[in-house]
């Protein structure tokens, strides 16, 4: 039964010390919102229980990001959106900056907040595992002063926290000394995007005289609160990465959490995922961090990972043509060598929207043709001048046979033909299309995906060799 506007009341100050008088004179009866993703879903389906709300979006004082010295002070009304585009965000804290990036679609990152978040208090929230593992502070703040809190004594229960019922939280708190570490993060969903998560993850790792020196593991939706895996992190501190570590951080995740069966998942399940995730973290940890000339990932792959987001995303978009795959790929990272690098490709490709596989398919040359009309770069350029050598150096009637092939093809598809080029004579290519003409409209999107998906596999191995 959906919710009647009249049974609501809904104020909004202008300012926080106005808010913190109203929070204050009726402590616990008002109920702050800022970008009210979650208040709207309980609004739409009857079950909003509390009558008086109080708007704290936009606010200036929530919306800052103060960089300092030795902390960065992330207002809590900044959205996700903000989170995700902020520099040093994204530089010195990616596993913040990557889960602002799956949480919810474009919209609900340009409404919900990070504080939002916190005090939502969901164990499923993608963020908080990150401000776990950087040993995030809250500033709350009221009429009655400020205090500034370990985020890690925050949440005392299933969607339970300590804040007082007249407190807002006003800033998080991290500190800028986690730049040089290893970081590592997965969500495993329903789906790579929109979906809450079944187990997500966040760890950071330091190696030193080949010897975990400094290990942090944080998961969500693995106990009622975000948890560190702290008694897994005292058995990897001090010992060197083996399979026999390996093996037994992956039974020590397992007593460290307590999953229930729900909607999403199983319990079974997500011990599963937790410990083939502590595995994955501590495969990929050594391989990149090793201090050794052996360890594993070119100078080129460690060099990117390190990249800003826009950055590294700007820099492997050429070998795609496909921005949502560009980012998607960024925040995989790190990436410790070409066989992942491949899988990650695989798996980000085949999330995509067809409107993102129409983005790639575009930044190529027609088939028989120099140069595409809307390439990415100069140097998906030369990459598509190599692929068709063997088909722009034709014979006058072969290209005339293309171009009409061309034609009919995008009469009948309305886009361009795609296919991997490399190696295969224009005959060869002519007799595919006249195959492919056949398809009906889905089986050849995803006919002309594979052909997108082997064509940057093989532009992301001259990328790396470059």
């Amino acid at each position: 039964m959906r919710s009647h506007p009249a049974e609501y009341e809904l104020v909004t100050p202008v300012s926080l010390p106005a808010v913190l008088s109203v929070l204050a004179a009726q402590p616990g009866q008002w109920l702050p919102i800022a970008g009210g993703t979650d208040v709207m879903v309980q609004y739409s389906s009857g079950k909003l229980a509390a009558r008086k709300l109080i708007s704290i979006w936009n606010l200036p004082e929530l919306r800052r990001v103060e960089v300092l010295p030795n902390e960065l002070w992330i207002g809590a009304g900044c959205t996700f959106t903000d989170l995700r585009e902020h520099a040093i965000i994204g530089n010195q804290f990616p596993l913040l900056a990557s889960a602002a990036r799956w949480t919810g679609g474009i919209a609900n990152q340009n409404r919900g907040t990070l504080g939002g978040n916190i005090v939502n208090a969901s164990p499923a929230a993608d963020s908080l595992p990150a401000l776990l593992v950087y040993d995030a502070e809250l500033i709350l703040v009221s009429a009655r002063g400020e205090r500034r809190v370990s985020y890690s004594h925050f949440h005392t229960g299933y969607r339970k926290t300590n804040l007082a019922p007249d407190e807002l939280v006003r800033a998080v708190i991290l500190r800028r000394c986690f730049s040089e570490h290893f970081a590592y993060t997965r969500k495993i969903g329903g789906r790579n995007a929109q979906a809450i998560s079944k187990v997500c993850v966040a760890a950071l790792g330091r190696i030193s005289k080949d010897s975990v020196s400094d290990v942090r593991i944080a998961m969500g939706s693995v106990a009622p609160v975000p948890l560190r895996l702290t008694r897994t992190e005292n058995l990897l501190t001090g010992q060197r990465i083996d399979a026999t570590l390996i093996a037994a951080a992956r039974a020590s995740a397992a007593a460290d959490i307590c999953p229930i069966d729900d909607i999403r998942s199983t319990a079974r399940y997500r011990t599963a995922v937790a410990q083939n995730l502590v595995a994955e973290f501590l495969l990929q940890f050594s391989a990149t961090e090793a201090n050794s000339p052996n360890r594993g990932v070119s100078g080129f792959l460690a060099r990117w990972n390190k990249l800003q987001t826009h950055s590294a995303s700007e820099e492997i978009l050429p070998c795609c043509g496909s921005k949502a795959w560009a980012r998607g790929m960024a925040d995989r990272r790190p990436i410790p060598d070409e066989a992942a690098l491949l899988r990650a490709c695989d798996e980000v490709w085949w999330a995509l929207a067809e409107a993102d596989w129409l983005e790639a398919f575009s930044s190529h040359p027609k088939i028989g043709e120099a140069t595409a009309k809307q390439a990415v770069s100069a140097r998906s350029a030369e990459w598509s001048g190599e692929e068709q050598r063997n088909v722009v150096q034709v014979e006058s009637s072969v290209k005339t046979a293309l171009a009409q092939g061309n034609r009919r093809y995008e009469e009948r598809f309305h886009r361009i033909f795609i296919v991997c080029a490399t190696g295969k004579s224009a005959q060869a290519i002519l007799a595919i299309l006249e195959r492919r003409l056949q398809n009906d409209d889905r089986t050849e999107l995803h006919e002309a995906a594979e052909q997108q998906r082997q064509i940057t596999h093989l532009r992301l191995k001259k990328w790396l060799s470059a």
